[in-house]
């Protein structure tokens, strides 16, 4: 089922709370207004009660029933004629009785049937509703019982017209109830819609525009903030899209415009067999600097994508260090440098994705082996606590300029040796290694000094082994006439 607009359901729940609130204040004005006239009326049958004992209390003692009777009816007939009045002694004798009460002919009780506070009750007489309070009364040390009663005819006239006034009111507090629910849900959601408008006219071309905060600390503050702080992560994403396309594109550009330009120059005039085998070695060169770098991009653009998976597990220190030296030996020997790898103890096991941690330390290698002059070092090694192993790939090549240290696991960023920015490769090598470590949950870091060389190094947790234990190897090849020679260390 279609759920309502949140300005109608506003509008609804506005309408049925003004409604309600209406309904209950006509209700309780209604109800308020019949008790206090109901008290009035107590009171006001209380006061004649008391205007009785009054009299009956100024009576001598020495006057008997009969004159005491007189004295009443000479007060009261003249007094309160046609009103209801009826008062009775404790033998049961009437000491007065007016004519209305002689006409409907209540019974009276006696004073000591009746209760202390009095008792109510009502009856009509002809087109009149009558209230009467029976009450006893003690004066001259005589009981007596004295009923008196009050006409409801204005009270329930006052009652009936102002049931009217309310009953006509009540077409237009509900329209007033309806419209006041409309407009408290606009002005509610007229911040919501300034908001919504201000985003519909935000795109690609101008991402850098923020919606306005309000200085009221509420929601709609609230959700501003949220959407500036979306907006500045979209904005971000499309700059790093933007860059990540640009660069990729130049750096295609550059090998495919040699290869181009290797086949047309193959291709102006015939050559002979050996010029044809170095322009295939060239453009063999050109094609591997191209499939690195396309799977490089591959790589990275799958990992932004969630694509690329990271499976972690046990693996064999030792084994995975052989594997990595056993590749890159020979080229570290065609870029004649002294290549050192320490193979661990085979008891040391670590968690981590087999095939990312060999990229990683290959990406390493390979850096090492672009930025270190022939006749250096690298170095690969690990150090081992109770809890981690910490690998360390260190070369003497270049070293790092302090202004690029920041920037060097940036994407497509390349630092050279001399301190420029137009370096070997692609620039994507660094930014791939620093993925692989942080979805280990590790850190990628680096210590270089200009001139003296760089290490970087990162960690990963160990894992016990029960394995009997077997001696640390130092496998050195070199750029001399030692190479693939092993030295127990």
């Amino acid at each position: 089922m279609k759920s309502l607009p949140i300005r109608l359901r506003l509008t609804c729940w506005y309408f049925a709370m003004f409604a309600s609130a209406s309904t209950l204040l006509c209700l309780t004005s209604l109800w308020m207004l019949q008790r206090s006239m109901d008290e009035a009326e107590y009171h006001e049958l209380q006061e004649r009660v008391d205007d009785v004992r009054v009299v009956l209390d100024h009576e001598s003692a020495d006057r008997s029933p009969q004159q005491v009777s007189s004295d009443l009816a000479a007060i009261y007939n003249l007094k309160d004629d046609g009103k209801y009045l009826q008062v009775r002694d404790e033998e049961g004798n009437w000491v007065f009785r007016s004519r209305r009460m002689t006409e409907v002919n209540l019974d009276l009780p006696s004073p000591a049937g009746l209760p202390r506070p009095g008792s109510i009750a009502g009856f009509r007489q002809g087109i009149h509703h009558v209230l009467t309070l029976a009450f006893p009364i003690v004066a001259r040390g005589r009981h007596y019982s004295v009923q008196t009663g009050i006409a409801l005819d204005k009270s329930m006239a006052l009652l009936a017209r102002f049931r009217t006034n309310l009953l006509f009111l009540t077409p237009m507090m509900i329209l007033l109830a309806a419209v006041g629910g409309h407009a408290m849900s606009r002005k509610a959601l007229r911040p919501v819609a300034e908001l919504a408008a201000e985003v519909r006219r935000i795109n690609d071309r101008n991402l850098d525009t923020r919606l306005p905060i309000s200085t009221a600390k509420d929601e709609i503050s609230d959700l501003s903030r949220t959407l500036n702080h979306m907006l500045e992560r979209i904005e971000n994403a499309f700059a790093s899209v933007r860059a990540f396309t640009g660069n990729a594109s130049h750096e295609l550009r550059t090998p495919i415009s040699l290869l181009r330009t290797e086949i047309e120059v193959a291709l102006f005039r015939p050559r002979g067999t050996e010029e044809y085998r170095a322009t295939l070695g060239r453009l063999h060169e050109e094609t591997v600097r191209i499939t690195s770098l396309v799977e490089s991009l591959l790589s990275l653009a799958r990992a932004d994508g969630g694509a690329e998976t990271i499976s972690i597990g046990p693996i064999q220190l030792s084994h995975l260090l052989q594997q990595v030296a056993e590749t890159w030996k020979s080229t570290m020997n065609q870029s004649m440098l002294d290549f050192f790898a320490e193979i661990p103890d085979e008891r040391i096991i670590v968690l981590g994705d087999k095939l990312g941690v060999q990229r990683l330390l290959s990406i390493l290698l390979e850096n090492a082996s672009k930025f270190t002059p022939p006749g250096g070092l690298v170095r690969l090694y690990t150090t081992v606590n109770e809890s981690q192993v910490v690998f360390f790939v260190q070369d003497t090549g270049f070293g790092i300029a302090a202004e690029h240290k920041l920037r060097i696991f940036d994407r497509f960023y390349r630092a050279a040796p001399d301190g420029g920015t137009s370096g070997e490769g692609s620039g994507l090598g660094l930014a791939l290694a620093k993925w692989i470590a942080d979805r280990h949950g590790t850190e990628l870091n680096v210590e270089s000094t200009p001139g003296c060389g760089s290490c970087f190094s990162f960690r990963l947790e160990k894992v016990n082994s029960t394995r009997p234990a077997s001696t640390s190897l130092g496998l050195l090849w070199s750029n001399s006439e030692r190479q693939g020679e092993v030295s127990s260390r």
